[in-house]
């Protein structure tokens, strides 16, 4: 052929970086295709310029190509898959930056950046303020109480979360309840005990079947919660606020029925607990919940019944929790969550051998975080396209 086809890319790259922006489709898309088509071209004349130098410039214009850069920033240390696999997702994709920074130099960067993802830092006023370019906050997860949202609306900024009811979030955390109920009911931390005294038969364990397990909150976790207790053979019984956004329909099974055995309000919480074995947590966290389960509220509940926590740490009073272990009036303890995190490993509840404590690992399931991670991607490549975000919940 007259006309090389090395030079028709060549020159298409080349009028591909004059042009405007204002597409859905970015430039940096077709350079980036481009570039990657290129490897296969070493056997066609190139009138002078190599296979490797065409490919050279159009990775470097595949770097400059697109003036409107998404840069999306991951906030707060630990918990390290929710970024590496938000990157991971966004590969290919070269015009969204997928940045985690060191926690004190947030507010020294944050103006850079067009989204931002809170992991465990908070997010103030003093912090937004600095966000210029952002355009959303959301939440690797469900709870939001690590945002100032006031703040956020006040400078133009969008706060959502992501619905846990359909990453499977909610899966994973109703999952880890269960782990320590039954941990709790099997005696965990003495079986281990005993197998390095090399006994064996010991010690005894109870079991879920005939239980009565009280869900405080019953939301997106306390629905995948009963439904799976329903196995076991247990008697539920939950309270919610308001009981008008409860659906029926989604909330039953095709043989159980109604998943609920029992309902209650806000004012039926120490009712409830002096009726259950077991209570899980699945508030969550605002000035109404905070310390809601208090000196009052565990001295109402059954002498040794068990206490699981995998929402928030701020739920649970820590005075009155490590009081009434020490007395024996609380039968155990299986949290996920904490009054401070990290949790401190010379905490004198760990002396505890009724207590387990895991660390914050509820919702961090392959299954949620990959879901999760879904999510931000796709929501990042909306707001750089400049189309409407779906796919979370906005709660400004």
């Amino acid at each position: 052929m007259y006309i090389r086809r090395s030079i028709v890319l060549w020159n298409l790259a080349s009028s591909l970086q004059r042009g405007g922006e204002g597409t859905y489709i970015r430039r940096s898309i077709v350079l980036w295709n481009l570039a990657s088509s290129l490897t296969k071209l070493s056997g066609l004349h190139t009138d002078g310029f190599s296979s490797a130098d065409i490919l050279s410039k159009v990775k470097s214009m595949v770097g400059n190509s697109d003036t409107h850069l998404t840069r999306v920033l991951f906030c707060g240390p630990h918990f390290p898959a929710s970024h590496n696999y938000t990157r991971e997702y966004l590969q290919k994709y070269p015009f969204v930056q997928v940045d985690d920074v060191p926690l004190d130099d947030v507010p020294n960067v944050i103006e850079k950046y067009h989204m931002c993802v809170v992991k465990t830092m908070k997010l103030d006023s003093n912090v937004l303020s600095r966000a210029t370019q952002m355009k959303l906050v959301m939440q690797y997860g469900v709870g939001v109480e690590g945002i100032d949202i006031n703040a956020a609306t006040k400078y133009g900024i969008k706060v959502a979360r992501i619905p846990g009811d359909v990453t499977g979030n909610a899966a994973s955390c109703a999952e880890m309840a269960i782990y320590l109920m039954m941990g709790l009911l099997r005696k965990q931390n003495e079986m281990q005990i005993v197998v390095r005294q090399r006994k064996l038969g010991e010690p005894v364990g109870e079991t879920l079947l005939g239980k009565t397990v009280f869900i405080l909150g019953f939301g997106n976790i306390g629905i995948d919660l009963a439904k799976r207790l329903r196995a076991f053979g247990v008697k539920v019984i939950a309270t919610k606020r308001s009981w008008g956004s409860y659906s029926q329909d989604s909330c039953q099974t095709n043989v159980h029925g109604d998943l609920v055995d029992e309902k209650g309000g806000h004012e039926d919480i120490h009712k409830f607990a002096s009726n259950a074995d077991i209570i899980v947590c699945c508030l969550s966290l605002n000035r109404q919940t905070a310390g809601i389960v208090n000196k009052t509220f565990i001295s109402s509940m059954r002498k040794g019944a068990l206490l699981v926590n995998i929402a928030r740490g701020g739920l649970l009073d820590y005075e009155a929790v490590l009081n009434h272990l020490k007395s024996g009036h609380l039968g155990g303890l299986g949290i996920d969550v904490a009054w401070t995190e990290p949790f401190d490993p010379d905490d004198p509840i760990l002396k505890f051998k009724n207590v387990i404590i895991t660390p914050h690992v509820a919702g961090v399931t392959e299954h949620s975080y990959r879901f999760m991670a879904k999510v931000v991607g796709d929501v990042s490549l909306q707001l750089h396209a400049g189309a409407s975000l779906t796919g979370i919940e906005f709660v400004n």
